[in-house]
């Protein structure tokens, strides 16, 4: 189906996002970092990226708002999926460019819906 990109530091969120993206029938790959998701962005153009907000060095608002402002990436869809819960995270991501916006925990539907709904809209 989709090649899947997750920005994610944390090992343990990137396998249980990976294990129900490819049962579902898509490619993941994965960068640990903002920096490191931007470039394999850049390298390998995925059809959308699942990005956490809190990183060491850049963070996920930062890398969000770098990707849709860029000509190159603008029109890769990203959702932002972290911990962070408050209406003005969303709002604020939302405003970085995210076209969709989740607060973990995220149930195996609830992500698989927004996901096929981001991707028929690309």
């Amino acid at each position: 189906m989709a090649h899947i990109l997750i920005i994610d530091d944390s090992p343990t969120d990137v396998r249980v996002f990976t294990t129900l993206l490819e049962k579902a029938g898509h490619q993941v790959s994965s960068a640990s970092s903002a920096e490191e998701g931007i470039e394999r962005v850049k390298e390998h153009m995925p059809d959308m990226v699942i990005m956490d907000v809190i990183m060491p060095g850049m963070n996920g608002f930062q890398a969000t708002r770098t990707l849709s402002r860029d000509p190159g990436t603008k029109d890769v869809p990203i959702l932002i999926i972290t911990t962070k819960s408050m209406e003005t995270d969303r709002v604020w991501g939302l405003r970085q460019g995210a076209r969709d916006f989740l607060t973990k925990p995220v149930s195996e539907k609830e992500l698989l819906t927004r996901i096929e709904k981001l991707l028929a809209g690309k």
